[in-house]
């Protein structure tokens, strides 16, 4: 498939509707938003265009419809697979549609406990306006600084509350997007029960942009709570931890929020490259885990009397709870911080993978040993969330050399080597941030040919001339279009 260039007619009558602050063709205005948030790959485009409104949206997608020319959607361009860049089949020739103009919350209901927000809220906007209102939406992650409502129910986002919230699938109550066809879908409602057959909603969160392109969603909120408790514990295993895990749940129930697992080299690495950092414990664990829980004003001290057991029994070797707002956020520091951490060390072939929960610790050890030996001198390191069975699996070059050559030359052989590995083990080998560009080769080689299917008729269906998002999530077909 061949994607056009967007006619001068189809520019003026974007411009004319947009306005100079929702459209420009502007090399230095495009530059920011063409590398990836990795930057790994920078792309090119047509025209950058901003629409304010679903109405605008909707206009933008069916001019662009009626031409043929792709369309590349963008939240806070901080995908780490590539997945908003384009870069691909359509390069140089599409429009990347940056949502980051329609920022407004609609609505916030404490009786729905359901919030109401456009595409282009940034996560951390969200959670102070809820707050405002003694709510929570129980999402949380790194970037919540960058990435926006939209892009979270794209890529079906996760983090650091996915072990007692789930994911965006499980967040989302509802949805507004465009359709390929220009037509505008709208279910808003705060549903919780909806049997009407097919769910498009749930087709387009995790759609990676390929079906539609989402303008607003409604979100599940919780009730804010009384207190916090943030603990590091270190532990001599990765079993360990997870028995420690479902001691806690155990005891403390649906307290427990967070369950961070942290390998002595991760701590190692933030303490070296992050400033204002330190270690939370006199000795060092081979493995460390962050929790956090929260209820009472009691959690507190719950959760340290449990945690004084867990040593006592042998679980656990040292911990300490934090004393304050202050010690506790030093301790989100450190897990927070160790993707950048990483990232001042060197180059490393990262990999977002997930298997059942209990193979996790062995699957870690025996992965690592097996990467090690196919590639000698590589250092692999696993952290993440232990809890739902997400780890960040990431192989680092070997040290004392040019690490960027390393990767040139054999990131790409790792990648598929540990993606085989997770397969093998029934696992996935994207746990939270989709495919994109990057994994798709691998996810084309991987994938059941059932799923793949299934995949390429839903996108035939609703999207048959291709333009959504081509070369992201789905294999390029034989035509090396995006279908």
């Amino acid at each position: 498939m061949a994607y056009p260039m967007p006619s001068p007619d189809l520019l003026r009558a974007l411009a004319a509707r947009l306005g100079p602050r929702g459209f420009t063709t502007d090399p230095a205005d495009l530059a920011p938003w063409l590398t990836d948030w990795r930057r790994r790959v920078t792309g090119a485009a047509a025209a950058l265009v901003s629409p304010a409104t679903a109405e605008d949206a909707a206009f933008v997608v069916a001019c662009a419809g009626a031409e043929g020319v792709a369309i590349v959607p963008q939240g806070g361009n901080s995908s780490m697979v590539g997945g908003a860049t384009p870069a691909g089949p359509a390069e140089g020739r599409a429009l990347l549609v940056s949502m980051r103009r329609m920022r407004a919350i609609r609505s916030i209901s404490t009786e729905d406990n359901a919030v109401v927000a456009e595409a282009g809220v940034v996560l951390a906007d969200l959670h102070i306006a809820v707050g405002e209102r003694r709510r929570r939406f129980p999402l949380s992650l790194a970037a919540k600084g960058n990435a926006t409502v939209g892009g979270l129910v794209s890529t079906n986002a996760g983090g650091t509350q996915v072990l007692r919230f789930g994911p965006m699938r499980s967040l989302v109550l509802g949805l507004e997007a465009v359709l390929p066809d220009g037509s505008l879908f709208q279910g808003l409602a705060p549903l919780r029960k909806d049997n009407r057959g097919y769910d498009l909603k749930q087709l387009l969160i995790g759609g990676e942009g390929t079906l539609g392109l989402v303008t607003a969603a409604t979100l599940r909120l919780v009730s804010a709570f009384e207190a916090r408790a943030v603990a590091w514990i270190g532990l001599r295993s990765a079993r360990d931890a997870l028995t420690l895990l479902r001691r806690l749940e155990d005891r403390l129930g649906e307290a427990v929020e967070s369950f961070e697992l942290v390998p002595a080299e991760g701590l190692a690495l933030v303490l070296r490259h992050i400033p204002d950092t330190r270690p939370p414990l006199s000795h060092a664990w081979e493995w460390n885990v962050l929790v956090e829980a929260v209820g009472g004003a009691d959690i507190g001290e719950r959760l340290q009397s449990e945690l004084m057991g867990a040593i006592e029994a042998g679980l656990a070797g040292d911990a300490m709870v934090a004393a304050s707002e202050a010690q506790a956020e030093a301790l989100w520091k450190l897990r927070e911080s160790l993707s950048e951490a990483e990232a001042r060390d060197g180059m490393a072939a990262k990999h977002d993978i997930a298997v059942p929960v209990a193979d996790m610790p062995a699957f870690m050890a025996q992965a690592s040993a097996a990467v090690v030996a196919r590639f000698p001198g590589t250092r692999p390191i696993a952290f993440g969330h232990l809890g739902d069975g997400n780890v960040h699996f990431n192989v680092r070059a070997p040290a004392g050399g040019d690490d960027k050559a390393w990767f040139a030359a054999q990131a790409a052989a790792v990648s598929r080597f540990v993606h085989g590995l997770v397969t093998e083990a029934g696992g996935t080998l994207s746990a939270e941030h989709g495919i994109g560009r990057f994994k798709r080769a691998d996810f084309a080689a991987l994938a059941d040919l059932v799923r793949l299917a299934s995949m390429r008729a839903i996108k035939a269906a609703l999207d048959p001339a291709g333009i959504m998002n081509p070369g992201a999530l789905l294999p390029l077909a034989e035509d090396g279009s995006g279908q």
